[in-house]
């Protein structure tokens, strides 16, 4: 798998796993709930999906380059810090739009 594919795969991962929260009333995909999710379910369920497409992305970093780089901490090989945490948390937020804006905003006016 080329680079370029794979980061094609991760950005629509991405855009998928982030409106999923806003779109579905089940819990992660798999629960029915009693009653419609609040603001705070929905936002640990997005906050769950962002750590699933982060597993998946340093998955398949590893995937594409191996353990190229420097050993930071003694359980991972990765040397990003909190910069790149920070700088994917908020496309994380930026690909979430769509579907707060439909389930905040829209949907009442849709019905």
């Amino acid at each position: 798998m080329s680079s370029s594919i794979a980061v094609l795969i991760l950005f629509i991962i991405t855009l998928i796993a982030a409106n999923i929260p806003f779109l579905s009333d089940k819990v992660l995909l798999v629960l029915n709930s009693s009653n419609n999710k609040g603001f705070w379910l929905r936002f640990a369920e997005w906050f769950i999906m962002y750590i699933v497409v982060m597993a998946i992305a340093i998955g398949l970093e590893t995937k594409l380059h191996g353990a190229a780089y420097e050993k930071v901490w003694e359980v991972w090989n990765f040397s990003q810090h909190w910069e790149f945490y920070s700088i994917t948390l908020c496309l994380f937020v930026v690909f979430a739009l769509p579907g707060f804006i439909y389930q905040y905003d829209l949907k009442k006016h849709l019905k």
